[in-house]
């Protein structure tokens, strides 16, 4: 849909699943660095399945929003008595929806049969992301300026979060490679809102000037500022859960997880060092 809400509905999925998984991420790490206990690392494949189908569901609307609106394309690719193309700009959403999809039926298979290579559901995660950064890259050729622009810098977080899930295939459970997906996926659902904002102005106002140079740099600005409140919601998120496992650990008698392990390997070590140059003097 080439208007606001073409680009709120997407920008509200990706900024869904940015901010559980900068929850969902860190519970999984913290929790697991301390108690190891198979059964809590089944009830995380059990999410990551549910997670899966929320994909699946989130697509098939997202899907359905592009073809069945009033000036959709309702299934017609091609136009027999116009000759040509019908709506291929909702046509490529439609696409990018339909890969997204795809990705959750893998999580979903994933969990349900041992057969499924590991890593396979990062790889298809990544292949959704690359094919929404190669629509949009000529979703929006030979455009206005601003248009083009404020959709480039979205293809920043796009291909960034594409190598970083790559990477996941074969570094699995990294806790920073993981963060940084959460945070380019924050990234990408803020900036497509803030493309709905600039290009359509849903809430009545002047047009953004497309042929000034002024708004090309507030708006490389004001992208990285948005990439800045990522940053900032993974770190309090990563400490409010840090804070919530230690309040219930505290209560259930468990072990903390201490800050200070990598200090006291340090010392550890060099206190061994030191030692065995005692011997040999």
């Amino acid at each position: 849909m080439a208007n606001f809400k073409g680009h709120a509905l997407p920008g509200s999925f990706f900024l869904l699943f940015g901010l559980w998984w900068s929850v969902k991420y860190p519970l999984q790490y913290l929790s697991q660095k301390v108690n190891k206990k198979s059964q809590r690392i089944y009830c995380f494949q059990r999410v990551d399945a549910i997670e899966g189908g929320l994909k699946v569901i989130f697509a098939l609307i997202g899907m359905l929003a592009e073809q069945f609106v009033p000036d959709g394309p309702h299934l017609y690719l091609y136009s027999g008595e116009k000759h040509d193309w019908v709506k291929l700009m909702n046509w490529q959403h439609t696409t990018m929806y339909l890969f997204y999809g795809l990705s959750g039926v893998v999580d979903v298979l994933t969990y349900l049969s041992p057969v499924v290579p590991r890593g396979l559901d990062r790889l298809m995660l990544s292949v959704a992301v690359f094919v929404e950064g190669c629509l949009f890259y000529y979703h929006v050729l030979h455009r206005p300026m601003l248009d083009q622009h404020i959709h480039s810098l979205l293809l920043i977080a796009v291909f960034a979060g594409a190598c970083s899930t790559v990477l996941e295939v074969f570094l699995r459970d990294n806790i920073v490679l993981e963060m940084f997906r959460a945070g380019v996926t924050i990234v990408q659902g803020t900036w497509f809102w803030q493309i709905g904002v600039v290009l359509f102005q849903p809430w009545g106002g002047p047009m953004w000037d497309e042929k000034d140079h002024s708004n090309i740099m507030f708006l490389t600005m004001c992208f990285f500022w948005h990439w800045a409140a990522a940053v900032a919601i993974l770190a309090i998120n990563y400490a409010l859960t840090y804070c919530c496992i230690q309040r219930c650990r505290a209560g259930s008698g468990e072990p903390y997880i201490s800050l200070t392990v990598r200090q006291q390997k340090c010392d550890t070590n060099s206190q061994a060092t030191f030692l065995s140059g005692s011997d040999e003097e």
